[in-house]
Protein backbone atom coordinates (compact mmCIF):
# COMPACT_ATOMS: atom_id res chain seq x y z
CA UNK A 1 0.00 0.00 0.00
CA UNK A 2 1.24 3.55 -0.53
CA UNK A 3 1.99 5.54 2.67
CA UNK A 4 -1.02 7.56 2.69
CA UNK A 5 -3.37 4.65 3.17
CA UNK A 6 -0.28 2.71 5.29
CA UNK A 7 -0.33 5.56 7.88
CA UNK A 8 -4.44 5.91 7.54
CA UNK A 9 -4.03 1.63 8.33
CA UNK A 10 -2.48 2.29 11.07
CA UNK A 11 -4.15 5.09 12.59
CA UNK A 12 -1.81 7.45 12.23
CA UNK A 13 -3.68 9.95 10.37
CA UNK A 14 -5.77 12.06 12.76
CA UNK A 15 -6.49 15.02 10.92
CA UNK A 16 -4.87 17.25 7.36
CA UNK A 17 -4.92 20.81 6.56
CA UNK A 18 -5.62 19.84 2.59
CA UNK A 19 -6.66 16.93 0.93
CA UNK A 20 -3.81 17.29 -1.20
CA UNK A 21 -1.43 16.21 0.97
CA UNK A 22 -1.97 12.55 0.23
CA UNK A 23 -0.60 12.94 -2.89
CA UNK A 24 2.85 14.57 -1.83
CA UNK A 25 3.21 11.89 1.07
CA UNK A 26 2.76 9.12 -1.54
CA UNK A 27 4.56 10.77 -4.34
CA UNK A 28 6.94 14.08 -3.20
CA UNK A 29 9.73 14.71 -1.34
CA UNK A 30 8.93 17.27 1.52
CA UNK A 31 10.92 18.45 3.57
CA UNK A 32 8.89 18.36 7.11
CA UNK A 33 9.54 18.85 11.24
CA UNK A 34 8.02 17.84 14.19
CA UNK A 35 8.72 19.28 17.80
CA UNK A 36 9.44 18.94 21.58
CA UNK A 37 9.77 20.96 24.21
CA UNK A 38 12.76 20.06 26.30
CA UNK A 39 10.73 19.62 29.62
CA UNK A 40 12.38 16.18 31.30
CA UNK A 41 15.93 15.07 30.05
CA UNK A 42 14.11 12.30 28.28
CA UNK A 43 11.46 11.66 25.52
CA UNK A 44 8.92 9.11 27.03
CA UNK A 45 7.09 6.19 25.30
CA UNK A 46 3.89 8.78 24.09
CA UNK A 47 6.64 10.60 21.80
CA UNK A 48 7.72 6.90 20.48
CA UNK A 49 4.87 7.03 17.97
CA UNK A 50 5.58 10.42 16.81
CA UNK A 51 8.96 10.02 16.18
CA UNK A 52 8.15 6.55 14.43
CA UNK A 53 5.92 8.22 12.30
CA UNK A 54 8.77 10.99 11.48
CA UNK A 55 10.55 7.74 10.43
CA UNK A 56 8.41 6.16 8.21
CA UNK A 57 8.37 9.45 5.94
CA UNK A 58 12.02 9.29 6.16
CA UNK A 59 12.18 5.59 4.85
CA UNK A 60 9.67 6.80 1.97
CA UNK A 61 12.20 9.68 0.51
CA UNK A 62 10.67 12.85 2.75
CA UNK A 63 13.25 14.50 5.23
CA UNK A 64 12.78 14.68 9.14
CA UNK A 65 13.64 17.93 10.70
CA UNK A 66 13.79 17.08 14.72
CA UNK A 67 13.16 20.55 16.20
CA UNK A 68 13.49 20.83 20.06
CA UNK A 69 12.10 24.10 21.72
CA UNK A 70 14.72 25.89 23.47
CA UNK A 71 12.73 29.12 23.48
CA UNK A 72 9.18 27.97 23.62
CA UNK A 73 10.83 25.59 26.25
CA UNK A 74 11.20 28.91 27.96
CA UNK A 75 6.97 29.42 27.94
CA UNK A 76 5.47 25.98 27.90
CA UNK A 77 2.31 25.12 26.07
CA UNK A 78 -0.93 25.78 27.82
CA UNK A 79 -2.00 22.74 29.43
CA UNK A 80 -5.48 22.27 30.96
CA UNK A 81 -4.81 22.07 34.38
CA UNK A 82 -3.10 25.15 34.65
CA UNK A 83 0.16 27.33 34.43
CA UNK A 84 2.97 25.46 33.47
CA UNK A 85 6.30 25.86 36.30
CA UNK A 86 8.83 27.75 34.53
CA UNK A 87 12.51 25.62 34.43
CA UNK A 88 15.27 27.26 34.54
CA UNK A 89 17.70 28.18 31.32
CA UNK A 90 20.61 25.88 33.21
CA UNK A 91 17.51 22.99 33.08
CA UNK A 92 16.29 23.33 29.74
CA UNK A 93 20.21 23.68 28.45
CA UNK A 94 20.60 20.76 29.90
CA UNK A 95 17.45 18.83 28.89
CA UNK A 96 18.14 19.98 25.10
CA UNK A 97 21.27 18.54 25.40
CA UNK A 98 20.06 14.88 26.32
CA UNK A 99 17.30 15.18 24.14
CA UNK A 100 19.76 15.83 20.90
CA UNK A 101 21.60 13.11 21.88
CA UNK A 102 18.86 10.79 22.04
CA UNK A 103 16.89 11.50 19.18
CA UNK A 104 20.40 11.42 17.33
CA UNK A 105 21.15 7.95 18.20
CA UNK A 106 17.78 6.68 17.63
CA UNK A 107 16.94 8.25 14.94
CA UNK A 108 19.43 10.32 12.78
CA UNK A 109 17.21 13.10 12.23
CA UNK A 110 18.33 16.47 11.80
CA UNK A 111 18.03 18.74 14.99
CA UNK A 112 16.86 22.42 15.43
CA UNK A 113 16.53 24.62 18.11
CA UNK A 114 14.36 27.35 17.82
CA UNK A 115 16.14 29.73 20.35
CA UNK A 116 18.78 29.59 17.48
CA UNK A 117 16.08 32.19 15.74
CA UNK A 118 14.12 33.86 19.04
CA UNK A 119 16.86 34.67 21.15
CA UNK A 120 17.86 37.80 19.05
CA UNK A 121 14.01 39.56 18.58
CA UNK A 122 13.03 42.59 20.16
CA UNK A 123 9.81 43.16 21.80
CA UNK A 124 8.56 45.34 19.64
CA UNK A 125 9.73 43.59 16.23
CA UNK A 126 7.96 40.80 17.74
CA UNK A 127 4.69 42.54 18.02
CA UNK A 128 4.91 44.26 14.66
CA UNK A 129 6.32 41.67 12.54
CA UNK A 130 4.33 38.90 13.95
CA UNK A 131 1.82 39.60 16.60
CA UNK A 132 -0.10 42.26 14.51
CA UNK A 133 -0.56 39.09 12.25
CA UNK A 134 -2.65 37.46 14.99
CA UNK A 135 -6.51 38.15 15.79
CA UNK A 136 -7.50 37.80 19.44
CA UNK A 137 -10.79 36.21 18.58
CA UNK A 138 -8.66 34.06 16.30
CA UNK A 139 -6.78 33.01 19.15
CA UNK A 140 -8.94 32.81 22.31
CA UNK A 141 -11.19 30.07 19.72
CA UNK A 142 -8.18 27.61 19.62
CA UNK A 143 -8.46 24.16 21.53
CA UNK A 144 -5.56 25.10 23.93
CA UNK A 145 -6.25 28.41 24.93
CA UNK A 146 -10.50 28.39 25.19
CA UNK A 147 -10.24 25.31 27.88
CA UNK A 148 -8.17 27.85 30.03
CA UNK A 149 -10.66 30.94 29.48
CA UNK A 150 -12.20 29.79 33.21
CA UNK A 151 -9.77 29.67 35.01
CA UNK A 152 -7.37 31.92 33.55
CA UNK A 153 -4.14 31.91 31.40
CA UNK A 154 -1.23 34.20 31.41
CA UNK A 155 -0.05 36.07 28.40
CA UNK A 156 2.88 34.85 28.71
CA UNK A 157 1.34 30.61 27.83
CA UNK A 158 -1.13 32.70 25.16
CA UNK A 159 2.00 33.82 23.32
CA UNK A 160 2.88 30.33 22.47
CA UNK A 161 0.79 29.92 19.83
CA UNK A 162 2.53 33.15 18.08
CA UNK A 163 6.52 31.57 18.80
CA UNK A 164 5.15 27.69 17.56
CA UNK A 165 4.21 29.87 14.21
CA UNK A 166 7.16 32.01 13.83
CA UNK A 167 8.92 28.24 13.88
CA UNK A 168 7.26 27.00 11.08
CA UNK A 169 7.44 30.49 9.37
CA UNK A 170 11.14 30.18 9.90
CA UNK A 171 11.89 26.46 9.12
CA UNK A 172 9.53 27.26 5.87
CA UNK A 173 12.01 30.75 4.65
CA UNK A 174 15.24 29.06 5.69
CA UNK A 175 14.61 24.99 4.54
CA UNK A 176 11.61 25.39 2.74
CA UNK A 177 9.61 23.08 5.36
CA UNK A 178 6.45 22.59 3.99
CA UNK A 179 4.94 20.31 6.67
CA UNK A 180 4.62 20.15 10.12
CA UNK A 181 3.76 16.90 12.27
CA UNK A 182 1.70 16.76 15.55
CA UNK A 183 -0.10 15.51 18.19
CA UNK A 184 -3.96 16.12 17.80
CA UNK A 185 -3.54 18.53 20.72
CA UNK A 186 -1.35 20.69 18.24
CA UNK A 187 -3.81 21.29 15.38
CA UNK A 188 -4.12 24.85 16.74
CA UNK A 189 -0.90 25.83 16.89
CA UNK A 190 -0.43 24.30 13.10
CA UNK A 191 -3.08 26.10 11.53
CA UNK A 192 -1.57 28.88 13.16
CA UNK A 193 1.81 28.47 11.49
CA UNK A 194 0.08 27.87 8.36
CA UNK A 195 -1.75 31.37 8.43
CA UNK A 196 1.70 32.88 9.64
CA UNK A 197 3.13 31.23 6.08
CA UNK A 198 -0.03 32.36 3.87
CA UNK A 199 -0.40 36.30 5.52
CA UNK A 200 3.62 36.81 4.87
CA UNK A 201 4.23 34.77 1.76
CA UNK A 202 0.56 34.85 -0.02
CA UNK A 203 -2.45 32.30 -0.16
CA UNK A 204 -1.30 30.07 -2.45
CA UNK A 205 1.89 28.65 -0.72
CA UNK A 206 1.68 24.97 -0.58
CA UNK A 207 2.19 24.48 3.17
CA UNK A 208 0.68 21.93 5.25
CA UNK A 209 -0.23 19.92 8.39
CA UNK A 210 -1.22 16.62 9.84
CA UNK A 211 -1.96 15.25 13.03
CA UNK A 212 -1.42 11.87 15.02
CA UNK A 213 -4.04 10.57 17.40
CA UNK A 214 -2.76 10.73 21.22
CA UNK A 215 -2.37 6.93 22.10
CA UNK A 216 -4.59 5.97 25.11
CA UNK A 217 -4.92 3.27 27.12
CA UNK A 218 -8.70 1.53 27.23
CA UNK A 219 -9.98 4.12 29.51
CA UNK A 220 -8.57 6.77 27.64
CA UNK A 221 -5.96 7.81 30.12
CA UNK A 222 -2.36 8.34 28.26
CA UNK A 223 -0.33 5.70 27.36
CA UNK A 224 2.65 5.46 28.92
CA UNK A 225 1.75 6.59 32.52
CA UNK A 226 2.32 3.73 35.35
CA UNK A 227 1.80 3.99 39.11
CA UNK A 228 5.05 4.19 39.44
CA UNK A 229 5.23 7.04 37.01
CA UNK A 230 6.54 7.78 33.32
CA UNK A 231 8.17 5.40 31.02
CA UNK A 232 10.71 6.74 29.68
CA UNK A 233 13.23 5.83 26.60
CA UNK A 234 16.63 6.88 28.36
CA UNK A 235 17.35 2.98 29.79
CA UNK A 236 18.51 4.81 33.28
CA UNK A 237 15.06 6.32 33.93
CA UNK A 238 12.95 3.23 32.46
CA UNK A 239 14.90 -0.09 32.24
CA UNK A 240 14.41 -2.53 29.52
CA UNK A 241 13.15 -4.99 31.70
CA UNK A 242 10.73 -2.38 33.27
CA UNK A 243 9.45 -1.30 29.43
CA UNK A 244 9.13 -5.09 28.61
CA UNK A 245 6.70 -5.56 31.57
CA UNK A 246 4.77 -2.32 30.62
CA UNK A 247 4.06 -3.14 27.41
CA UNK A 248 4.19 -7.27 27.67
CA UNK A 249 0.97 -6.07 29.87
CA UNK A 250 -0.96 -4.00 27.59
CA UNK A 251 -4.57 -4.74 27.52
CA UNK A 252 -5.86 -6.98 24.47
CA UNK A 253 -8.07 -4.50 23.68
CA UNK A 254 -5.48 -2.10 22.96
CA UNK A 255 -2.49 -4.06 21.70
CA UNK A 256 -2.87 -4.22 17.90
CA UNK A 257 -3.76 -0.25 18.19
CA UNK A 258 -0.05 -0.42 20.17
CA UNK A 259 1.14 -2.66 17.09
CA UNK A 260 0.41 -0.72 14.43
CA UNK A 261 1.92 2.62 15.76
CA UNK A 262 5.13 1.31 17.63
CA UNK A 263 6.20 -1.59 15.40
CA UNK A 264 6.95 -1.78 11.39
CA UNK A 265 5.33 -4.95 11.30
CA UNK A 266 3.70 -5.64 8.24
CA UNK A 267 -0.21 -5.80 7.65
CA UNK A 268 -0.25 -9.74 7.28
CA UNK A 269 2.21 -10.09 10.86
CA UNK A 270 -0.35 -7.64 12.83
CA UNK A 271 -3.24 -9.48 11.22
CA UNK A 272 -1.70 -12.75 12.20
CA UNK A 273 -1.33 -11.46 16.01
CA UNK A 274 -4.82 -10.02 16.11
CA UNK A 275 -6.80 -13.48 15.08
CA UNK A 276 -4.42 -14.84 18.08
CA UNK A 277 -5.49 -12.14 20.16
CA UNK A 278 -8.95 -13.12 19.50
CA UNK A 279 -8.80 -17.22 19.61
CA UNK A 280 -5.70 -17.83 21.85
CA UNK A 281 -5.19 -14.77 24.68
CA UNK A 282 -3.83 -16.42 27.13
CA UNK A 283 -0.43 -17.04 25.14
CA UNK A 284 -0.29 -13.00 24.83
CA UNK A 285 1.64 -13.18 21.75
CA UNK A 286 0.53 -10.28 20.70
CA UNK A 287 1.89 -8.13 23.88
CA UNK A 288 5.36 -10.15 23.55
CA UNK A 289 6.18 -9.27 20.31
CA UNK A 290 5.01 -6.13 20.88
CA UNK A 291 7.46 -5.75 23.54
CA UNK A 292 10.16 -7.35 21.86
CA UNK A 293 10.11 -5.18 19.14
CA UNK A 294 9.84 -2.18 20.88
CA UNK A 295 12.65 -2.99 23.67
CA UNK A 296 14.95 -4.28 20.63
CA UNK A 297 14.39 -1.13 18.96
CA UNK A 298 15.16 0.96 21.67
CA UNK A 299 17.65 -0.38 23.49
CA UNK A 300 18.94 -3.49 21.26
CA UNK A 301 18.64 -7.47 21.15
CA UNK A 302 21.20 -8.06 24.09
CA UNK A 303 18.88 -5.45 26.19
CA UNK A 304 15.81 -7.14 25.28
CA UNK A 305 17.12 -10.45 25.96
CA UNK A 306 18.01 -9.19 29.39
CA UNK A 307 14.84 -8.13 30.07
CA UNK A 308 13.85 -11.74 29.14
CA UNK A 309 16.39 -13.53 31.17
CA UNK A 310 14.68 -11.33 34.46
CA UNK A 311 11.60 -11.94 33.61
CA UNK A 312 11.42 -15.67 33.50
CA UNK A 313 13.76 -15.63 36.47
CA UNK A 314 11.17 -13.54 38.41
CA UNK A 315 8.28 -16.15 37.08
CA UNK A 316 10.08 -19.44 38.16
CA UNK A 317 11.32 -17.95 41.61
CA UNK A 318 15.01 -17.90 40.58
CA UNK A 319 16.11 -14.55 40.95
CA UNK A 320 19.26 -15.55 42.80
CA UNK A 321 20.34 -16.59 39.78
CA UNK A 322 20.80 -13.53 38.14
CA UNK A 323 23.60 -11.46 38.11
CA UNK A 324 23.95 -8.27 40.18
CA UNK A 325 23.69 -5.62 37.87
CA UNK A 326 19.93 -7.81 36.60
CA UNK A 327 18.70 -7.66 39.87
CA UNK A 328 19.38 -4.09 40.29
CA UNK A 329 17.18 -4.00 36.83
CA UNK A 330 14.69 -6.32 38.32
CA UNK A 331 13.98 -4.29 41.03
CA UNK A 332 14.80 -0.56 39.80
CA UNK A 333 11.06 1.00 39.41
CA UNK A 334 9.14 -1.23 41.90
CA UNK A 335 7.62 -0.18 45.07
CA UNK A 336 9.98 -0.08 47.79
CA UNK A 337 9.77 0.84 51.74
CA UNK A 338 12.04 0.39 54.53
CA UNK A 339 12.15 -2.22 57.20
CA UNK A 340 14.45 -2.91 60.10
CA UNK A 341 16.56 -5.41 60.34
CA UNK A 342 16.42 -8.39 61.99
CA UNK A 343 12.41 -8.53 62.35
CA UNK A 344 9.95 -11.22 61.77
CA UNK A 345 8.74 -11.32 57.91
CA UNK A 346 4.90 -10.50 59.70
CA UNK A 347 5.99 -6.62 60.81
CA UNK A 348 8.23 -6.69 57.87
CA UNK A 349 5.11 -6.98 55.40
CA UNK A 350 3.58 -4.22 57.68
CA UNK A 351 6.27 -1.96 57.80
CA UNK A 352 6.90 -2.18 54.13
CA UNK A 353 2.92 -1.08 53.52
CA UNK A 354 2.49 -4.49 52.01
CA UNK A 355 0.11 -5.38 54.39
CA UNK A 356 -2.03 -2.85 56.98
CA UNK A 357 -1.98 -4.75 59.77
CA UNK A 358 0.08 -8.18 61.44
CA UNK A 359 -3.28 -9.93 61.30
CA UNK A 360 -3.88 -9.37 57.47
CA UNK A 361 0.12 -10.49 57.21
CA UNK A 362 -0.21 -13.39 58.95
CA UNK A 363 -3.18 -14.91 57.07
CA UNK A 364 -1.15 -14.33 53.42
CA UNK A 365 1.98 -16.26 55.09
CA UNK A 366 -0.55 -18.77 56.16
CA UNK A 367 -2.22 -19.46 53.01
CA UNK A 368 1.24 -19.75 51.26
CA UNK A 369 0.76 -16.06 49.47
CA UNK A 370 4.29 -14.46 50.09
CA UNK A 371 7.56 -15.07 48.90
CA UNK A 372 10.90 -13.87 49.70
CA UNK A 373 13.63 -13.54 46.94
CA UNK A 374 11.51 -16.24 45.17
CA UNK A 375 11.45 -19.09 48.22
CA UNK A 376 7.88 -19.10 49.13
CA UNK A 377 7.37 -18.64 53.27
CA UNK A 378 4.51 -19.58 55.56
CA UNK A 379 5.99 -19.26 58.78
CA UNK A 380 4.73 -16.03 60.15
CA UNK A 381 7.82 -15.73 62.27
CA UNK A 382 10.26 -16.17 59.72
CA UNK A 383 13.03 -13.46 60.72
CA UNK A 384 14.59 -11.21 57.96
CA UNK A 385 17.89 -10.41 58.27
CA UNK A 386 20.89 -9.59 56.51
CA UNK A 387 21.18 -12.99 55.11
CA UNK A 388 18.17 -12.53 52.98
CA UNK A 389 19.72 -9.34 51.18
CA UNK A 390 19.79 -9.83 47.74
CA UNK A 391 21.70 -6.81 46.84
CA UNK A 392 22.03 -2.90 47.92
CA UNK A 393 20.01 -3.46 51.25
CA UNK A 394 17.24 -4.62 49.38
CA UNK A 395 14.73 -8.00 49.67
CA UNK A 396 11.72 -8.88 47.11
CA UNK A 397 8.90 -9.75 48.08
CA UNK A 398 5.82 -10.81 45.98
CA UNK A 399 2.30 -11.15 47.60
CA UNK A 400 0.20 -13.44 45.28
CA UNK A 401 0.92 -14.18 41.39
CA UNK A 402 1.74 -10.27 40.40
CA UNK A 403 2.51 -7.85 43.07
CA UNK A 404 6.11 -7.33 43.74
CA UNK A 405 7.58 -4.98 46.34
CA UNK A 406 11.45 -4.15 47.60
CA UNK A 407 11.72 -4.04 50.93
CA UNK A 408 15.55 -1.98 52.04
CA UNK A 409 16.32 -2.71 55.04
CA UNK A 410 18.24 -0.75 57.52
CA UNK A 411 22.33 -1.21 57.25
Amino acid sequence: MKLFEELKWRGLINDVTSPDLEEKLNNGELTFYIGTDPTSDSLHIGHYSSLLCAKRLKEHGHHPIMLVGGATGFIGDPKASGERNMLTKETLEHNYECLRRQIEALFGFEMANNLDWTKDISVIDFLRDYGKHFNINYMINKETVKRRLESGISYTEFSYMILQSLDFLHLYEKKNCTLQLGGQDQWGNITSGLELIRKKHGADVECYGMTMPLITKADGTKFGKTETGTVWLDRDKTSPYEMYQFLVNAEDEKVIDYLKKLTFLSKEEIDGLEEKVKTEPHKREAQKTLAKEVVSFLHGDTEYDKALKITNALFKGNIKDLETDEIRDALHGLPKEAIEANITLTDALVQAKIASSKREAREWIKQGSIQINGERITDENHLLDHDALLCDHMILIKRGKRNYYVAEMEA
